[in-house]
């Protein structure tokens, strides 16, 4: 879907429209205009085709009426008013064209010419720049003012920032940048210095923006109307020819992007306005860190060999594809048919996904599929499915601004999900309520014009004690929305559950000594949330990442039951996904037990429909996890695998059993876009493509499926989907798609809350978000409205049961890991970007307390020992941390942290228990044995790796 770039700018936002809205009727031009009240003058207008000259004003900002561009006359008032600030009003008659309105803003124009360079031709914004445009619009012809007098045109460049430019001297003070990132980011980390003459927009202090606030989101650089701020990108290439909308391959937001084009190259990423989880806003990741995708680390040519220490040989697709399939057949002829399975990444397209699992139970005729939404989110589907119904989350991501209380557990939106964050933040500033609850102090504890009303800072481990215990002020004092309860919930597990968490050993008192915070915080917050209007509940790995993961997921669905707060906007259970598809990744069958609709594969009738449609018979017992594909390779039963897109080796816990795993397997088959730490095993390498190579579509944490468009050819030759289909072509199972369309087709054919989903669909409405069937044609925005999925809410005991993960007088601090803003998961595509110059190394965060009881200086190295492995990281000594707490992230392959991490996991569904692992950290002063081992493997891996014709 070719697009042209420009797109229409109404100067001032929208009003909201329902039945209470009142509609005014005025007159503009002689032309008859009726708007909601409230409208500014400026829409009025331009929702009628009649343009008003601005530059200060933007659809995307609250007005401010600073440029004085866009006066107007109006009938019997004195003056010329500025449309952008003026709202609509019953009657009036306005004028936009006048010659004194033409006098004026034609003077108002060249005193900003006078202070602005004349290098139109040479400027990176020639072509894209507004104040061009408006210098025609408003007709102006000769500037009397020469440059003889103060200006501004020798200032200097800051070209600190790797990805825009800010040159000061093209600055016209509009203050749209300045706004962008108070309205749009949240961040307030630019401000206009000085005042008359000497006004000028500043990052900090009058900082370089890399030494400011400035998060690199980009909203200024979208917001400015000038060459101002400008990506580096447009000053080198020129301004795009086209654009093409997709879908951002990063977090779970799903941010619409529209790629603008030069050719098949890349001009730059532009949030789409109209995208409905971003609505025109995006990250320092989507808009700027795409260049990866050409990255010359890109793997371009399939390789194979017979062991992991001999040389990659390169070869040709087909020679490549026979290899792997008559491994995979050897395989299973000598170990049997379960030998073999698949795993497939949440990165990859929904239609990619559905081929794998397809590829693996049609082809590979066993049900051994994963995803990494195993280790991530496979509690929220257990825990909502069990408790509403349905394995997924209740509201959009706009239905936060309904919200009047916020509860965040176990999430950091600021870092992993910055764009909702953002609109969690405004929100908040309009004066909702904040909860949070995280062992650590996160950017939402206290930030520019934002403080959590209380930050509950639990020990890791503790979730389902703290839940339960606000469960019991809710319970205990009357706080339970029992019309909602009667009407909507099982009343007898309601009542089971009721008398579990009034018991005394569930009150706040009781579980301070689990959780250490402190019991009068936890009973405030509980009553906060239940009497506080709309509640809404947004978790994220912090919940699910531990041995009770599931647990938590079902107390958390029971505190929305029974404070009611399920079912309209404003509220609900939101898990803030962590990849972009792990959502759809889920949906569309990669669990080992279910086949796509979250439908058990013991299901006869289920299992029926798909073997008629796929033309052979399923096993209906479930297949292997992850971790039980790791132990059935080191006892000699699983021998081969298909992996796509997916870095275990980096990604899963306690990495040393992974790669011992590895090593055991007889073939390997890697599926990426680069030599990540899994392929490093792996006996065929198989070229991936990026989101920019490809067509299908991401599902993003609130249900919303979106199409991911491709923008330029496959570097390798081939989108993922078509690997897939000729690796099964050649297994003997027939894949005959022609386009990943005609896959969407089939799931919506035998996925029942997929049944109204088609391309054509998504190109008419841009996003649905399921189900979307003959009862939803276009989709369901907030589930369970009028009863849940499962029927009646059904309230689930937690009983709180600690980790086996222990602190002792060996191991006396708890490791939790989590990810930082620049980086995403395992790094592979962001430490390829100049994000590195944000985050260059993982590193532990410890207390002052215990870093001085240890010894342990800012910048120093320490090693961290736990019972699976030691790594070692540089100290950051930080009050973010709770004294016993220490925490890194874990983007960097050589930082080791998984090496760390344990096998312990969630009971239901075995997701790692990443978050609670006992260590001890102390100063060294050399690497760790297993980084000095990681070193040498890496070094021979990629000499292994240099192409052998």
């Amino acid at each position: 879907m070719i697009e042209t770039i420009l797109t229409r700018d109404f100067g001032t936002p929208a009003k909201e429209i329902n039945l209470a809205t009142e509609m005014i009727t005025l007159t503009i031009d002689g032309v008859q205009v009726t708007v909601p009240a409230g409208t500014s003058l400026m829409r009025a207008a331009a929702e009628n085709s009649i343009n008003i000259p601005k530059l200060c004003a933007t659809d995307s900002l609250e007005p401010f009426g600073s440029c004085r561009l866009c006066l107007v006359e109006i009938e019997g008032r004195r003056g010329y008013p500025a449309s952008c600030t003026t709202p609509a009003e019953a009657g009036m008659v306005v004028r936009t064209q006048t010659p004194k309105l033409q006098e004026v803003r034609k003077g108002v124009m060249e005193l900003y010419i006078s202070d602005h360079p004349l290098d139109c031709l040479t400027c990176p914004a020639n072509g894209n720049c507004e104040l061009q445009d408006m210098a025609g619009v408003t007709g102006l012809r000769e500037v009397r003012y020469g440059y003889e007098g103060a200006n501004h045109l020798k200032l200097k460049k800051d070209e600190s920032n790797p990805y825009f430019t800010f040159d000061s001297s093209k600055c016209i003070v509009c203050n749209r940048c300045v706004r962008a990132c108070e309205e749009t980011q949240g961040t307030f980390a630019l401000t206009i210095s000085g005042r008359g003459f000497d006004s000028r927009v500043a990052a900090g202090q009058s900082e370089a923006f890399m030494e400011s606030e400035c998060v690199s989101c980009g909203a200024c650089v979208e917001a400015c109307p000038t060459a101002t701020l400008t990506e580096k990108s447009v000053i080198w290439l020129g301004q795009a020819e086209h654009s093409i909308t997709t879908t951002c391959a990063y977090c779970g937001v799903g941010c619409s992007l529209k790629a603008e084009m030069k050719g098949n190259e890349v001009v730059r990423m532009v949030p789409a306005r109209d995208g409905k989880a971003n609505e025109g806003h995006a990250c320092v990741k989507g808009r700027f860190a795409w260049g990866y995708a050409t990255h010359k680390d890109r793997i371009l040519k399939p390789m194979i060999r017979a062991r992991i220490t001999d040389p990659w040989k390169e070869v040709s697709w087909d020679e490549a594809l026979d290899y792997a399939a008559s491994e995979f057949k050897r395989i299973q002829a000598k170990h049997g048919q379960d030998s073999i399975g698949g795993i497939v990444s949440s990165r990859c397209t929904n239609e990619e996904g559905y081929l794998v699992q397809k590829l693996v139970r049609a082809a590979f005729g066993n049900n051994n599929v994963d995803t990494c939404a195993r280790v991530c989110h496979s509690p929220t589907g257990y825990g909502l499915k069990t408790t509403l119904g349905e394995s997924a989350g209740t509201q959009t991501f706009k239905s936060v601004e309904k919200a009047d209380v916020i509860l965040v557990i176990g999430a950091n939106p600021t870092d992993g999900h910055p764009v909702f964050a953002s609109r969690m933040k405004k929100r908040l500033r309009q004066g909702a309520r904040l909860i949070v609850i995280d062992p650590r102090r996160i950017d939402l504890v206290k930030s520019p014009h934002i403080r959590a009303d209380y930050h509950l800072q639990l020990r890791p481990g503790t979730n389902v004690a703290m839940v339960s215990a606000l469960a019991h002020v809710i319970v205990t004092e009357g706080l339970m929305a029992n019309d909602f309860i009667t009407e909507r919930c099982d009343m007898r597990a309601f009542a089971q559950w009721r008398t579990f968490v009034a018991q005394p050993e569930n009150s706040p008192e009781a579980t301070e000594a689990i959780t250490g915070v402190p019991a009068q915080q936890v009973r405030d917050a509980a009553r906060m949330y239940a009497l506080g209007g709309n509640g809404a509940i947004f978790y994220g790995l912090g919940v699910t990442e531990h041995a009770q993961g599931s647990t938590t997921v079902m107390g958390i669905a029971n505190l929305a039951m029974v404070t009611g707060n399920v079912g309209r906007a404003g509220v609900g259970v939101n898990p803030l996904r962590g990849q972009n598809n792990v959502q759809g990744s889920c949906d569309i069958g990669s669990f080992p037990h279910e086949l796509p609709g979250y439908r058990h594969v013991s299901d006869t009738t289920v299992r029926t429909l798909f073997e008629q449609a796929w033309g052979v018979p399923l096993q209906a017992e479930p297949g292997l996890r992850i971790p039980n594909m790791f132990e059935a390779a080191l006892d000699g039963s699983f021998m081969g695998l298909y992996c796509q897109g997916e870095d275990i080796v980096q990604s899963d816990p306690n990495t040393q059993h992974v790669t011992a795993a590895l090593e055991s397997m007889e073939c390997i088959v890697v599926q990426d876009i680069f030599l990540n730490e899994t392929a490093k095993y792996a006996h065929v390498l198989l070229p991936g493509s990026s989101f920019l190579e490809k067509d299908g579509t991401f599902t993003n944490a609130e249900r919303r499926i979106s199409r991911v468009r491709k923008v330029m050819p496959p570097r390798a030759g081939y989108a993922d989907w078509e690997v897939t289909v000729a690796l099964s072509n050649r297994l003997g199972y027939p894949m005959n798609y022609r386009h990943p369309s005609e896959i969407m087709d089939e799931i919506a054919r035998l996925t029942p809350t997929f049944s109204g989903v088609s391309y054509r669909r998504l190109d008419e409405l841009g996003s649905i978000q399921w189900p979307c069937n003959d009862e939803a044609p276009e989709g369901t925005p907030t589930m369970h409205v009028d009863g849940f999925v499962r029927g009646k809410g059904r309230f689930i005991i937690t009983q709180y049961v600690a980790t086996d993960e222990k602190v002792t007088r060996k191991y006396p601090l708890i490791l939790t890991t989590g990810r930082i803003l620049s980086q995403y998961n395992v790094g592979a595509q962001t430490r390829r970007t100049e994000n590195v110059r944000w985050h260059a190394e993982d590193r532990l965060e410890i207390h002052p307390h215990d870093a001085q009881e240890r010894g342990i200086e800012e910048g120093q190295w320490v090693g961290i020992h736990s019972r699976a492995g030691e790594t070692v990281l540089r100290a950051m000594v930080t009050e973010r941390m709770q004294p016993g707490v220490v925490y890194t992230t874990f983007h960097f392959p050589e930082s080791g942290a998984n090496v760390i991490t344990t096998e312990n996991s969630d009971w239901a569904t075995n997701c790692p228990e990443y978050k609670v692992t006992a260590v001890q950290v102390m100063p060294v002063q050399q690497q760790s044995d297993w980084q000095l081992e990681y070193a040498r493997f890496n070094q021979m891996q990629l000499g292994l790796a240099e192409p052998v014709a």
